[in-house]
């Protein structure tokens, strides 16, 4: 097997060129340095430690989270004649001791492991008798207690640098602010790694965000309108909702399937096996599912629920559009969703430290929402990247929102907190300032307060907004006891005693699509291509179907789409397309020359 890194690109995995670092990452390691890389989901991680793996000696050991993203992994690799591996629960006795001798006969070029096993002493007496040429620790941010997604097997790690000095080692992650990096380098001894840090942008993702209403109604609505037969995920913050959804998609009409923590665990591989596998399927999850997903053609993610923090948000959008082409981040949120993820905070049983960490998180979160700038120059600003001008891309960019001089109605609103002794939720505020003479409003005696009835000049989405608003910006908290109630923050004072002002963004009802689709699906297809790309994805997905593999483990959709829109003769042509190595066109160039000769 050659060992130039050009030479491994475009012959495995059929690229003529590398991406942004990833040359650099990449001879770095070859080098035998350390690197320590960020890099946008999508933006190709994977090879900068795959290709390192063929062209240095020896087994390069991954050490990966999830038992689906090694399946897939080591899946796509023998597709492109690598010979990769996976050690896991998932596999008989007798399959882990034929993987390990091909480990300790050097017959493997990767072998992928999850970072429990790899410190038992039966994995360390392994490796320590083979030659290995790299470690890589997938999903890095795992090991930092501030990292979005702590895992406490990725602690032991730290006996890489301990027992095996001169092996290279390359830490990888698409999400950490400077707090996670540099956890990440205290916690894996990577103090004199080499710091990668690629653009967190994915152009490629419309990110648009909206008030919640009938949220299952706006969900329907989106993906019949840009994603009819796509794949996508659907997040929720509560088990319960996501059965829920799940059910009433199907009901209508749009194939769905849940995932939580709670199903059996026979219940979630299938899913998720499916999911991987077929094509047109919704994923509706919490986010126990979807870290390390490899599948490329993910054309939404759509949150139903707050994320608690923008590193998680930014990680699941992320799973949208890997494969480089057009994608959906859409979300519906509302002031129910920031007073629960606050009042979990408050009672859970963290450390104080903690839970102002996390309440920060909450409050970036709520920022990103409220926002009437660019969605995407605020969320590159979080992790510390300046974008010069708005992106063009985003909702707030297509669609600027208009705002309003809130000042008066937001004293009205914290006055209306404050009189009713801060024991009372938003719909029963909104409730005493429209004048509504409830039971409860009369019994309580609220009808003889100075606030009642002085808002009736605001509808109640209008007044529900201003309280969400005043929340975001801290101005509000909700009760620590968890019961929905709204208290005062100091930092509303200056406001009530008339120091200054508030503007705030006035909610719009109308439907915002992405410029480059005007409410279109997301891959447009022209209608003279659409018949030879259906017979493209028919035989991809029967050719995978024979093997047991994801459609996308053969080819990509951009693969695909370049192959419609090249329409190749020969093998040849082929050849020269993106996403076909050597092997991959061995195996596959004249079963889809047949389909494109056919429909010439």
């Amino acid at each position: 097997m050659t060992t130039s890194p050009h030479e491994i690109l475009h012959s495995i995995f059929g690229f003529d060129s590398f991406r942004g670092p990833q040359e650099a990452i990449v001879n770095t390691v070859v080098a035998g340095g350390d690197a320590l890389v960020l890099m946008p989901t999508g933006g190709g991680k994977s090879l900068c430690y795959q290709i390192p793996a063929l062209a240095r000696p020896g087994t390069a050991i991954v050490i990966s989270p999830l038992i689906a993203l090694m399946q897939d992994q080591v899946a796509a690799l023998v597709q492109s004649g690598v010979r990769a591996a996976y050690l896991s629960s998932t596999l008989e006795w007798h399959e882990t001791q034929a993987i390990e001798s091909q480990l300790l006969d050097g017959r493997l070029d990767l072998l992928y492991i999850a970072p429990e096993r790899l410190v038992t002493a039966r994995m360390l007496d392994n490796l320590a008798r083979v030659k290995i040429a790299l470690f890589a620790i997938d999903e890095a941010h795992c090991v930092s207690h501030w990292g979005h997604d702590f895992r406490s097997d990725y602690l032991g790690l730290s006996i890489l640098k301990e027992q095996f000095p001169n092996v290279p080692r390359i830490a990888l992650t698409a999400t950490a602010d400077p707090r996670t990096r540099a956890d990440i380098i205290k916690r894996l001894g990577l103090e004199r790694a080499e710091i990668f840090l690629s653009s967190f942008d994915r152009p490629n993702i419309f990110y648009r965000i909206a008030q919640k209403q009938k949220s299952l109604d706006q969900l329907e609505a989106f993906i019949r309108r840009e994603h009819p037969g796509d794949a996508g995920i659907i997040y929720c913050l509560s088990r319960n909702k996501v059965e829920k959804t799940a059910e009433a998609l199907n009901q209508r009409g749009i194939r769905a399937l849940p995932y939580h923590a709670g199903l059996p665990g026979h219940v979630r591989e299938e899913n998720q096996t499916r999911f991987l596998r077929e094509e047109g399927l919704v994923m509706v999850a919490t986010i126990a599912f979807g870290m390390g997903i490899d599948k490329p053609n993910v054309r939404f993610v759509a949150h139903l629920d707050l994320p608690k923090s923008i590193e998680s948000y930014y990680q699941e959008t992320g799973r949208a559009g890997r494969d480089g082409l057009a994608a959906n981040a859409w979300m519906v949120y509302g002031i129910a969703d920031v007073i629960k993820l606050k009042s979990m905070l408050d009672q859970s049983e963290a450390g104080p430290e903690f839970r102002r960490e996390e309440k920060r998180k909450v409050d970036a979160m709520l920022a990103l929402c409220e926002t009437v700038q660019c969605r995407r120059q605020l969320l590159l600003a979080h992790f510390g990247e300046e974008l010069a001008q708005p992106c063009g891309h985003c909702d707030n960019c297509i669609d600027p929102v208009p705002t309003w001089d809130a000042t008066e109605p937001a004293r009205l609103a914290l006055s209306a907190v404050y009189r009713t002794g801060s024991r009372y939720g938003v719909e029963y505020l909104v409730e005493v300032l429209r004048g509504e003479r409830s039971e409860r409003i009369l019994t309580n005696g609220h009808d003889s307060l100075s606030v009642f009835g002085r808002g009736t000049d605001l509808a109640d989405k209008d007044w529900r907004s201003v309280f969400r608003q005043l929340l975001a910006r801290g101005l509000l908290q909700p009760d620590p006891e968890g019961f929905g109630a709204l208290t005062l923050d100091e930092s509303c004072r200056p406001l009530l005693r008339g120091e200054t002002t508030l503007m705030l963004r006035r909610e719009q009802t109308k439907t915002v699509t992405p410029r480059k689709t005007g409410g279109k699906p997301v891959l447009d297809i022209p209608a003279e291509d659409r018949v030879l790309w259906e017979a493209l994805r028919a035989r991809r997905r029967q050719l995978a179907q024979e093997q047991g593999v994801p459609p996308y483990v053969i080819f990509h959709d951009s693969t695909l789409m370049a192959i419609l829109a090249a329409r190749p003769r020969s093998l040849h042509e082929m050849g020269r397309l993106a996403g076909v190595g050597e092997a991959k066109l061995e195996r596959y160039g004249e079963a889809f020359l047949d389909v494109v000769n056919e429909y010439a």
